[in-house]
């Protein structure tokens, strides 16, 4: 499991970041939609493999929302990459041009993104809480939520990636939200990370 988890952030960070690194879109794919790539080749069960990738710039794509153009400048960019292999999902994210040197949290929404920061929803949980809003550890946690948190560089850019041992059946997560602060993992406060501050929507 190990050896699959490094190969899965290689991978996943390897594919964004020749795309992020050109600041431009796939050849075949408008900017702010998903692109599927084909699958990894290996001895294993590659029947749920699949890769998307999301790109967007914040104020100018339809896909990417900044509700706070302080922490989240227009123009700002944003890519998001679904890698789905041998029953394990890796999300990652990469972002430029955010406030440099500052810490974030983000997480898989379950609704796409709206014109306010609430539209898209809780976050997606593979087993969801029975008590919304959902605040604590057992529900709210790193393996059973897609969590991205992040810090930014001295330019304001950052690459984070979480791989998580399941897979989205017919529910799914529908958007990344970026938020103001890191998340909190203390009950009563699991999961939450202060003002929803930019969105991207992610068809995963």
């Amino acid at each position: 499991m190990r050896s699959l988890h490094r190969y899965l952030i290689a991978a996943g960070v390897a594919s964004l970041l020749v795309i992020a690194t050109a600041c431009s879109k796939p050849a075949d794919a408008p900017t702010g939609t998903a692109t599927p790539a084909s699958p990894p080749s290996s001895d294993a069960d590659t029947s749920n493999a699949k890769q998307i990738v999301v790109t967007a710039v914040f104020a100018h794509d339809d896909a990417a929302t900044n509700y706070n153009k302080t922490l989240v400048p227009d123009g700002a960019k944003v890519l998001v990459a679904e890698n789905v292999f041998d029953g394990a999902t890796t999300v990652t994210l990469n972002v430029r041009g955010l406030v440099p040197n500052r810490a974030y949290g983000a997480h898989a929404h379950a609704m796409p993104c709206g014109p306010t920061g609430e539209a898209a929803g809780p976050h997606f949980q593979h087993t969801p809480d029975p008590v919304k809003p959902s605040v604590d550890p057992a529900f709210a946690n790193s393996a059973n939520e897609i969590w991205l948190d992040f810090k930014t560089d001295a330019q304001g850019d950052a690459t984070t990636a979480s791989t998580v041992p399941w897979v989205f059946t017919n529910a799914k997560a529908a958007s990344v939200v970026i938020h103001a602060d890191p998340t909190q993992t203390a009950p009563g406060k699991a999961g939450t990370a202060g003002a929803r501050v930019g969105c991207v929507s992610v068809g995963f």
